[in-house]
């Protein structure tokens, strides 16, 4: 018998079909499949054909099982890079023993020390004791952290050979994974003109595959988002004040007014942490020093465009968000260490 595969455009077959020996009716083959790219890799069809005992004739069937392999990010360097991070700021490390005099959450007593803060003297405690006893206080844990991804056609547009919203899954894995370790709460949520994917936040070691496993099935669209739909479903599944990480783009002020309205009202009430990545294309063409007209053309208008999105980012951050705009390179380890720095300031 032959067989042969038909898989979409995340998949591709290696070679071409297979042949198998029939013992009693049974065989078995081995067709290895290779991912192109993140997303949903499906299985439409499974084709077999076998031949008459004369070999004049065959039969052929078409079976269409519809599996779905999720093409997941690569993690590898996602854990490399959390571990690094955390080896360099082992006072939100993993180890109780270093958790221990950081946050506001009470730990225990101890007897008061030189250096030790006179804002944590317990003077009741020491009254009773006969002697200076100091408060321990430990990192907070078990907060909601949000992370929204806009997945609308800005951010499926190419940047540094490969689309934004890939670059943006990468560090909401990394900020998912640093979260968990940290005893945080992670839930992940997508939309463009209305709500893709919604997990709802949980904790514990289970919950990073299945945010790997949900950005895989974030697919890429030409659609244009919706903020106030997206950001408004948000805002009515949030139980509790949360961290909400917004990974997003805008091409400028005119189409970032919707956003920042919407952004706005979620704002009363959750910590925004705005996540965009730096045009370094636009930057390129306004530094560059111009040969012909046509430069100087092209060097006015990306420097308005440039100016444009600065006074969008300082309107969020006059309204009470925390902004990260980075490079490529620099998006994950940014963004962590802002995570990082809201979690010392005990902003949630």
């Amino acid at each position: 018998m032959e067989l042969a595969l038909g898989v979409n455009d995340r998949l591709s077959v290696d070679g071409a079909a297979r042949r198998m020996d029939l013992t009693q009716g049974e065989g078995q083959a081995r067709i290895a499949l290779a991912p192109l790219r993140r997303g949903e890799g499906r299985i439409d069809a499974i084709w077999s054909r076998w031949r008459g005992p004369l070999g004049l004739a065959w039969v052929q069937r078409r079976d269409a099982p519809g599996r779905v392999l999720p093409v997941t990010p690569n993690i590898q360097m996602i854990r490399d890079e959390a571990l690094r991070l955390f080896s360099r700021d082992a006072s939100l490390g993993i180890k109780v023993q270093n958790e221990i005099g950081q946050g506001s959450e009470f730990h225990a007593l101890k007897e008061f020390q030189t250096g030790m803060d006179l804002r944590a003297i317990d003077w009741k405690q020491s009254a009773r004791h006969g002697k200076l006893l100091g408060r321990e206080h430990r990192t907070e844990r078990n907060h909601p952290v949000i992370l929204a991804l806009d997945t609308g056609r800005l951010m499926c547009a190419p940047l540094a050979g490969a689309p934004r919203i890939d670059h943006v899954i990468n560090a909401a894995l990394l900020l998912a994974f640093v979260g968990l370790k940290l005893g945080d709460r992670v839930g992940l949520f997508a939309f463009d003109s209305r709500p893709r994917v919604s997990s709802g936040a949980a904790g514990g070691a289970g919950a990073f595959p299945l945010l790997q496993r949900l950005a895989a099935s974030v697919d890429y669209t030409t659609e244009e988002t919706n903020f106030t739909l997206g950001l408004t479903t948000l805002a009515g599944q949030l139980s509790r004040r949360s961290l909400v990480v917004i990974f997003t783009d805008f091409a400028d002020a005119t189409s970032a007014e919707l956003m920042l309205e919407n952004l706005g009202r979620l704002m009363r009430t959750h910590l925004v942490l705005f996540v965009t990545l730096r045009d370094e294309e636009l930057e390129t063409l306004a530094d560059r020093a111009p040969a012909e007209p046509d430069d100087v053309s092209r060097a006015v208008i990306a420097g308005t465009l440039l100016q444009q999105r600065e006074m969008v980012l300082t309107r969020l951050r006059r309204a009470g968000a925390l902004i990260v705009e980075a490079r490529v390179d620099r998006l994950g380890p940014d963004l962590i260490n802002s995570y990082l720095d809201i979690k010392r300031r005990e902003l949630l």
